[in-house]
């Protein structure tokens, strides 16, 4: 069984949202980021951490990854063409959403207060909806980022579309408020959040 370490309010709901669409079991360790229950599997105190047979997975994408491949869903093959544009949206998304968001918090309430700039929230939000104008012409004509299968960007695209509205980051195209509300309304979606 596997193990996930920390809290629905941070990035351990996508892996918690992965394996509810995978159909597996898991104990869920809700703690909070630098905790005691964090540190012996993760020096730095970051969460998510999956612990699989006693070995410390970090990071959300490498754990959701692993987890697509090891079981052969919400993924395309390694080495095919469809493999290469789903890790190209997710770096997209990870690059021009997620890097976004989190400057955000670390500015808005991480950082110690005399290191934060609150100006260059301004500049995230601008880069934000930019990046929304770009990806909605790399996105499929409809339902998932890719078209009818559900792959591991849109677990982390519909956390971070989630995650903008909590920082007042305005989703400012159409088509995504549509498809965020898509994947919120997925069964395995709602289980996870309610953890």
């Amino acid at each position: 069984m596997y193990q996930v370490i920390g809290t629905g309010k941070s990035r351990a709901l996508r892996v918690l949202w992965m394996l509810e669409e995978l159909g597996r079991p898991y104990e869920h360790v809700a703690v909070n980021p630098h905790s005691e229950g964090v540190t012996p599997f993760n020096p730095a105190g970051k969460v998510p951490v999956l612990v699989v047979d006693g070995t410390p997975i970090t990071d959300s994408t490498a754990i959701l990854t692993y987890l697509a491949d090891k079981h052969g869903a919400l993924t395309h093959p390694a080495g095919t063409l469809e493999r290469a544009r789903q890790d190209s949206l997710m770096q997209f998304v990870l690059d021009e959403f997620d890097a976004a968001l989190w400057l955000a918090a670390r500015h808005s309430f991480i950082l110690p207060e005399e290191m934060r700039l609150a100006a260059i929230k301004n500049t995230l939000r601008w880069e934000f909806e930019r990046s929304q104008r770009t990806l909605v012409h790399r996105m499929a004509d409809e339902g998932f980022l890719m078209g009818d299968r559900m792959t591991v960007p849109d677990i982390i695209l519909a956390h971070c579309l989630t995650w903008a509205l909590t920082a007042r980051f305005p989703i400012i195209e159409h088509r995504l408020t549509g498809y965020l509300e898509m994947m919120r309304a997925r069964p395995a979606y709602l289980r996870a959040a309610a953890r």
